[in-house]
């Protein structure tokens, strides 16, 4: 499969239709995804999967969510991870979110590729790919220590992000795969009745 990548800025207002227009080109067989958002609440340039997970349980999407602030799935869980999603939803795509580094004119740009990522690369740790899709954002500059990563992040510039991914997710998912929302079936039963009137 060819691989492709859609980058979007975080302060780009249509970042979202990116987004969501993106994981369809990706998700071309109309699987419904899970998504696994890794990372870590202690490491504030490591929390924007964590961030993603817990925004898109309080929208209630209509899919799987695993990791959130309460209950982040780090780098040292990644294997277990990977076995039990296979388990437990092996019909399923999965999309995995986490944080990268990137070089200094890329901080703040969302990725969406149609792969799965490797965690901890940008702080030298070698693990197995996860997910069949996934969605990375640039929160800071590639460095020999990599120590900006975890100090020198901008919590404004992480939420933004999470915001912007999670909103893009929401909207692919509504569209897609979600239930038609109160408003729109009391819009059908309005138009409806109208021309039933009329005829």
């Amino acid at each position: 499969m060819e691989s492709k990548t859609f980058t979007f800025s975080a302060f780009n207002e249509f970042a979202k239709e990116g987004i969501s227009d993106s994981l369809k080109k990706c998700n071309k067989n109309l699987k419904k995804p899970i998504f696994i958002c890794i990372g870590s609440d202690l490491v504030l340039g490591d929390s924007l999967g964590p961030l993603v997970g817990t925004f898109l349980k309080r929208k209630r999407v209509s899919s799987y969510v695993y990791g959130t602030l309460n209950y982040p799935i780090t780098a040292k869980e990644i294997e277990y991870a990977k076995k039990y999603l296979k388990q437990m939803h092996p019909e399923s795509i999965t999309i995995a979110i986490d944080a990268a580094v990137g070089s200094a004119e890329d901080i703040g740009l969302i990725r969406v590729l149609n792969k799965g990522l490797k965690p901890g690369l940008g702080v030298e740790k070698n693990l197995s790919v996860i997910g069949d899709i996934s969605i990375v954002g640039i929160v800071s500059e590639k460095s020999l220590k990599n120590y900006s990563l975890f100090n020198l992040t901008r919590l404004n510039l992480v939420y933004k992000m999470a915001e912007k991914i999670s909103d893009g997710i929401e909207l692919y998912i509504d569209e897609l795969f979600g239930e038609p929302k109160e408003s729109d079936i009391k819009s059908i039963l309005y138009n409806s009745h109208n021309k039933s009137a009329v005829l």
